[in-house]
């Protein structure tokens, strides 16, 4: 009973516009989440993350986003400090100026993502789905590599991303 309540609220939650989502999220103590949260698609993916977040809100320590399908949003300067993101789709998204430190990606789709200017540091990319355009990108990402599919640092040049337009809503 617990769930199927929880599923509604979160489904619920998701068929709000932005605006109604961070009034929600205030009142719970997720304010801190409302960067993504507030445009996140209403989805089968989102609505079991959601969940996760909202099951105990005071426990929601870091983001837990696996599986979430967050694919063409923009989410530039979002902090996804130990986020776990494994088999999450991003595709398209911009994530331009992010913290991604410790992230998870491991099986994430970022196709076609925008990661410049992203703090990359510890961040593991085992099995990435991203599927690198050129030869020269392939390149660049095999050197930012380490052998445990774990980033060295971000001091090397990111592989050449296509920039985004920022959007103001959804």
């Amino acid at each position: 009973m617990l769930t199927q309540n929880l599923y509604q609220i979160s489904a619920d939650f998701l068929k709000k516009p932005p605006q109604k989502r961070l009034l929600v999220l205030n009142e719970i103590g997720l304010a801190r989440y409302a960067s993504f949260l507030t445009i996140m698609p209403l989805a089968e993916a989102n609505i079991a993350c959601t969940m996760r977040f909202f099951i105990n809100p005071s426990k929601a320590k870091f983001p837990n986003l696996q599986g979430a399908d967050l694919a063409s949003l923009v989410l530039d300067g979002v902090n996804f400090i130990r986020a776990d993101l494994s088999k999450a789709n991003l595709s398209n998204s911009s994530l331009v100026d992010a913290d991604l430190i410790f992230a998870n990606f491991t099986n994430a789709n970022l196709s076609n993502a925008n990661l410049q200017g992203a703090t990359l540091n510890e961040t593991i990319w085992q099995e990435l789905k991203k599927i690198p355009n050129s030869q020269s990108e392939k390149a660049k990402l095999g050197n930012l590599q380490g052998k445990n599919g774990t980033f060295r640092d971000n001091s090397a040049p990111l592989p050449p991303y296509k920039y985004f337009p920022k959007r103001l809503s959804r």
